[in-house]
């Protein structure tokens, strides 16, 4: 019989404990594949993107492609010194939302954090997309087949990441590394053939196929679309500065080498096909035409010809562009976590999974980009004007972020803040510029959408915040136990008649106040937890039961290296049956009841899993008691008087941590 365990353990490799998590980091060669793929694939779409634009130009617009990527370039370069300083500045996870949100504030960091997640999943649609797309170009065989290989791609995608950081940057490495080899040797092929030419154009092995005449002068507003398109070459830049704990140590300096070689490669790669792509007279044919070749097709055939390298050097690019959407799983669960430990995402976002990563926010990830993908029926082009929108509006608050950051430090006089500042106001000034340039060019193709989806994630992350909040307020309790007045409850027994089902009732209704022996048991995670939980056993709960008189329950703190809440508990109460063979052993589940069903997607529902896990174990000398919490609807709360609702908040209160002791207890917030 085939177990779950040895399915998930053959997918997804064995669990993982906490103290194996420095170990399972990663270094400057697998850190490019994990967090580059994205960056280094788009020089493959980049050029093209932004030649395709010049079309209606003809041949004159090849004059213009060197000064474009030139600007793109430029920019490049102070996205790479500001992110270099960000990394140092915020080694815990400097994205765009630490950095906006610290130093312009909440609403501008949440700003941040809604377009950069945005940019995230369309990455994952739009790269695994254009990957097919030219797949299926190459073998049109496979053209009925476009969303199967999509979801197939993406699918695979989530299951190297779900297996680990090292598993993906190790996975990626050979296509990435084989990329950046056959595209920078023909790249360097075709340098030598240009410089050796005397000054002359480069014969071509495959000469390219002819431009279109002319249908329109340049204009201001062509380049500007132009540079817009071209500015995609640009998405990916980001997610190092989000990925710096999954560097082994030293952390800040393997991320600052590795953001380093991606904006080296990145930068080698857009100049060479720049100024190639002119020397060749390569330019762009119409997307979806019987004619059409990608650029690098264009350009590898123009200077090696169609023999090995031609079809290696291809292979590669499908490769990269159909797995760039991996610098997104990198990206896109850390930006959540960060987001959820503010609240303003659900709290699950920030545990991780058996293979120490935080598998809740690649699974989403997965579900939307997938849902995008079933959408469109694997074709998202309509989706790419939206790619640069996200990631500027980013690139720019990251760097007004810093500039205030380095204001403060020159005003505490830290050494080399000025110079620090004033990269990063350029920075500001030219990606806020860039920001405003793609807006306004790739408005009617679809960047309108983003100025309705960044305010509807803006108002989800409100109404999460508000939530927790509102559990914070009805939970939170800073006094010692209420033992006064206590009075025994009411016992009601609905029973059918008089059986063996009615007699265990009633003597565990008459056992249940004589019981001596009481335990509350912790499931521990982490020290920080554990501790707090002593501090708070040593302040608020023995001194009062001491006082009373009452016997003294026993805290129990379980240490659960892999992160499971529900299986170390399990374990102690079948250790304490197996201990106890003739006591009858009660289990106290205290759970929080909400008043709207969607409100249970915010939390993890461990009480529930528990008490179904001792349910089934059919046992007869373990009862399983509930002890729920009514959560009041938080429109009601709001409305209650200040005095009602303090009282009715203490009585609650005092109700709740009488029933809590008679029994072990897995003493775990539900959210």
């Amino acid at each position: 019989m085939i177990r779950i365990g040895n399915v998930l353990d053959a997918l997804l490799g064995k669990p993982l404990a906490s103290y194996e998590e420095e170990e399972n980091k990663v270094d400057v060669l697998q850190g490019i594949p994990m967090l580059g793929l994205d960056a280094l694939g788009s020089s493959a779409y980049g050029p093209e993107a932004a030649l395709t634009v010049l079309l209606p130009l003809g041949a004159a617009g090849l004059h213009f492609i060197e000064p474009l990527l030139g600007v793109v370039l430029a920019i490049l370069l102070i996205l790479y010194l500001s992110y270099r300083q960000t990394i140092a500045a915020y080694p815990n996870g400097g994205g765009s939302y630490t950095v906006a949100k610290e130093n312009l504030g909440v609403r501008m960091g949440l700003l941040a954090a809604a377009a950069l997640l945005l940019d995230y999943i369309l990455n994952v649609a739009v790269g695994i997309s254009a990957g097919v797309g030219a797949l299926v170009s190459a073998f049109p065989a496979l053209n009925g087949h476009v969303l199967a290989l999509c979801l197939a791609i993406l699918l695979l995608v989530a299951l190297v990441n779900l297996r680990g950081i090292r598993e993906s940057g190790a996975a990626w490495a050979i296509p990435t590394y084989l990329f950046v080899a056959s595209l920078g040797g023909v790249l360097l092929l075709g340098l030598f053939k240009t410089l050796g030419a005397g000054g002359l154009p480069p014969q071509p092995v495959v000469p390219p196929p002819l431009l279109p005449a002319a249908t329109q002068s340049a204009s201001v507003w062509l380049l500007m679309r132009a540079f817009a398109s071209g500015c995609t070459a640009m998405t990916g830049v980001e997610a190092v500065s989000n990925g710096v704990t999954a560097f082994a140590e030293p952390g800040v300096k393997r991320a600052r080498h590795t953001l380093t070689a991606i904006v080296v490669i990145l930068g080698l790669l857009l100049g060479g096909i720049g100024f190639l792509a002119r020397a060749y007279h390569v330019g762009a044919t119409l997307p979806g035409s019987s004619g059409y070749q990608s650029i690098i097709s264009q350009l590898t055939a123009a200077i090696a010809g169609r023999g090995a390298l031609y079809y290696v050097t291809l292979s590669s690019v499908l490769a990269v562009l159909c797995l760039s959407a991996n610098t997104s799983f990198a990206g896109f669960p850390r930006l959540c976590r960060l987001i959820a430990e503010d609240d303003f995402l659900p709290h699950g976002f920030t545990n991780k999974g058996r293979r120490l990563v935080y598998s809740l926010g690649i699974v989403i990830l997965t579900v939307l980009a997938g849902g995008l993908l079933i959408l469109f029926g694997g074709i998202t082009d309509r989706l790419i004007p939206l790619f640069a929108v996200g990631a500027f509006l980013a690139f720019t608050l990251s760097q007004a972020g810093m500039v205030v950051h380095w204001s403060r430090a020159m005003r505490s006089g830290e050494k080399g803040s000025k110079a620090a500042l004033a990269i990063n106001a350029v920075g500001a000034a030219a990606t806020g510029g860039a920001l405003a340039v793609v807006l306004v060019a790739k408005f009617v193709d679809g960047a309108w959408i983003t100025v309705l989806l960044v305010p509807a994630m803006l108002y989800v992350f409100y109404r999460v915040k508000d939530h927790y909040v509102h559990i914070e307020t009805e939970t939170r309790l800073s006094r010692r136990l209420n033992l006064n007045a206590i009075e025994p409850p009411m016992v009601v027994i609905p029973i059918s008649g008089w059986n063996t089902i009615t007699e265990k009732a009633l003597r565990f209704a008459y056992a249940l106040s004589l019981s001596p022996d009481m335990q509350l048991v912790h499931i521990s995670t982490g020290e920080v937890d554990a501790e707090r939980l002593r501090r708070e056993w040593h302040d608020f709960i023995e001194p009062p039961i001491r006082d009373a008189g009452l016997p003294m329950p026993r805290l129990v703190i379980l240490s659960s290296p892999y992160r499971r809440l529900v299986t170390p508990l399990l374990a102690y109460v079948m250790r304490l049956k197996r201990e106890n063979p003739d006591q009858q052993i009660a289990v106290l589940i205290p759970e929080l009841v909400e008043p709207r069903w969607y409100q249970y997607l915010l939390h993890n529902q461990a009480a529930t899993v528990l008490k179904a896990a001792l349910l089934f174990q059919g046992d007869r000398r373990v009862v399983v008691i509930n002890v729920p919490w009514y959560l009041r609807d938080e429109q009601g709360a709001r409305d209650a008087a200040p005095g009602t609702a303090a009282e009715a908040s203490d009585s609650t209160m005092t109700t709740r941590r009488l029933v809590v002791h008679p029994g072990p207890e897995q003493e775990r917030r539900a959210s």
